[in-house]
Parts: structure tokens; C-alpha cells; sequence
């Protein structure tokens, strides 16, 4: 696990709650964190699930020490439905979600997701589709503003666009820091002390690998997969991802905004039952200790809900 540590693990594991016998998948397996602490937290087994192929390498050696425990899949979380049905696996016990870029790949320079070193422009978490550098290079101007502004929340996108275009048509950029000394050469410093090429690297990276899209295709298979008294723990980084995750839990337990008084819709009783309950009111954030001690934590936010067995839960 060199180089790799996981984010608020206790947390993790005081909402997942393993127990001996019971069937768990961590949907994003990175660096084995997490699935090292829940296979020792508990005589379970545990399904592992990562599009990175260097990743599922890195796991061989944890597969080793958990023989017949441990089992990993190489592929994208929110293709695990059918990829655990195609192992016979229908129902789980818990789902943990680790979103975002690992330190693994951001420490490799030659995945190109960062600019401390230069690097070919790829971004990809897999090996298919096309790269940063396919984007950088070919969207129109107002299509690459756009997924800098969507994505990475950069006020200065359009600024940003109109420069890479017109570098562009002298010579591809090709390459993490070529990309990173032009935006830096429209967005100033600010007193942060965050790299002014870190929005727009965030923003390519997600779009690359259709982060929101895979976000949203995961939580819906995870509780579609999670039986009774199952747990879905979800650990989350950027603040359209906890957006997109606090709405989806919100909405499974049943908390949805509340029409207005002037709506016929308050009139009608609500049959509803509920089938799941909120673990965390509110994100969970990590201990002023993690943070200093790994800064990665800082900007991390933990939600969790939990299946409702069917004989509770009346609205």
C-alpha cells in the first residue's frame, strides 16, 4: 500500500460496520485501503472493483494473504450489477465508495492527471476512450469553456478556452505542463496557494472518465444490490460529487424537499414506507489530526445510509 493512505478509516469503518459472514464490495478498490481494514475488521468476503488495471496488479498481494476472500474486478462501478451477477453475487451486505483520482495515479507522472511533473495529457482511470489531450485539442472553443466552468467551478474558463485554442493552432498540446504554464499564464495566484491550473486539470479529469455519469450509475446499482440492513458508505471529495451524493441518500430515505403550502400534493396522505434511514444527518468530515497528518483528507465528506429491513420503517 506504499504511497496510499485511505481517508478517514475509521469513519469508514464505524459506518460500514463489517460483520463475520456477511458479503461487502469496496467499488473503488485504489490502493486496497479500505479493503485490507474490512477483511481484517471481519470474517467476510469482499468483492473489490477498480477500471484501473494497475490497480487490480497492485492487488495481487492482498489477494494472496485473503485466498478465497478476496476477489477483484476490473472494471467500472457503475457496470458492477452486471459484473457481480455475471460471479453469481445478486446481494450485498455493503457498499463503500472511495470517489475520485487515487494517489497512486496522481503520483504517476506518466497517467498525466497532475502537473508537479510534466507528462503526456491522458487522465484516463482506464485504458479506453479519449484523453485530456483528445479534449484539449479538439472540443470548440465554447464546448471547452463550458466543461471548465461546469466541471471545475473556473471563473476564468472562457479566458482559459480562448488561449488554449489559439496555442493550439500553432502546435497539439500535448503534454501536463505545456497545458499547466497556460493557464497559468490567465489565472493569477490567488491567496489559497492552489495551483491556478488545479480547477481545469479536475475539470478535463472528470470529464474524461465521466466521474458524474459513473457516480450516479453506482449509487443506483449499489442500493439496488444492498439487502436488508445493508450499508452504503460513501466518501467524497469535490463538491458536485457530495452534491450528487447527498441528493441521491436524501431522496432513498424519503427526504425530499417538502412541496409548497400552496401545492394539492400536502393534502394527500402519505402511504409511503420507508425503506432506508440516514447513518449521517450531515457529512462527516475528518479530524483536524488526519488533515494535518494527510492533507488529501481536507476536502473529504462521508455519508452513509443504511437499508431498513422490511418489517420496519412505516411512514
Amino acid at each position: 500500500m506504499n504511497g496510499h493512505v485511505p481517508v478517514m478509516l475509521g469513519e469508514v469503518l464505524a459506518a460500514l460496520a463489517p460483520r463475520d459472514g456477511a458479503t461487502y464490495l469496496d467499488a473503488t478498490f485504489g490502493g486496497g485501503g479500505y479493503a485490507q481494514a474490512i477483511l481484517d475488521a471481519a470474517a467476510c468476503t469482499l468483492y473489490a472493483i477498480d477500471r484501473d488495471p494497475a490497480a487490480i496488479a497492485r492487488g495481487a498481494a492482498l489477494l494472496a494473504r485473503h485466498p478465497g476472500r478476496l476477489n477483484l474486478i476490473e472494471g467500472r462501478f457503475g457496470e458492477m450489477l452486471v459484473r457481480l451477477r455475471e460471479l453469481g453475487v445478486t446481494r450485498l451486505d455493503g457498499v463503500v465508495f472511495d470517489l475520485g483520482v487515487s494517489s497512486f495515479q496522481l503520483n504517476d507522472a506518466e497517467r498525466g492527471f497532475a502537473f508537479r511533473a510534466d507528462g503526456p495529457l491522458d487522465m484516463r482511470m482506464g485504458r479506453d476512450g479519449p484523453t485530456a489531450a483528445d479534449l484539449v485539442n479538439r472540443l470548440p472553443e465554447a464546448a471547452l469553456a463550458a466543461l471548465l466552468f461546469e466541471l471545475g467551478e473556473e471563473r476564468r474558463a472562457r479566458a482559459i478556452a480562448r488561449t488554449i485554442v489559439a496555442a493550439r493552432r500553432e502546435a497539439p498540446i500535448m503534454t501536463t505542463g505545456a497545458l499547466a504554464a497556460l493557464i497559468r499564464r490567465v489565472v493569477p495566484p490567488d491567496a489559497s496557494g492552489i495551483d491556478p491550473a488545479t480547477r481545469s486539470f479536475q475539470a478535463l479529469r472528470m470529464h474524461v472518465n465521466d466521474e458524474l455519469g459513473e457516480i450516479e450509475r453506482g449509487l443506483a446499482q449499489a442500493a439496488a444490490l444492498l439487502a436488508p440492513g445493508g450499508r452504503l458508505v460513501v466518501v467524497a471529495f469535490h463538491s458536485l460529487e457530495d452534491r450528487l451524493v447527498k441528493r441521491f441518500l436524501a431522496a432513498a430515505a424519503g427526504r425530499a424537499p417538502a412541496p409548497s403550502r400552496h401545492d394539492p400534493a400536502r393534502l394527500r396522505p402519505n402511504r409511503r414506507t420507508a425503506e432506508w434511514r440516514l447513518l449521517t444527518r450531515h457529512a462527516v468530515r475528518p479530524s483536524e489530526a488526519e488533515v494535518r497528518s494527510n492533507p488529501r483528507a481536507r476536502s473529504a465528506r462521508l455519508r452513509a445510509i443504511e437499508r431498513l429491513p422490511a418489517t420496519e420503517g412505516a411512514a
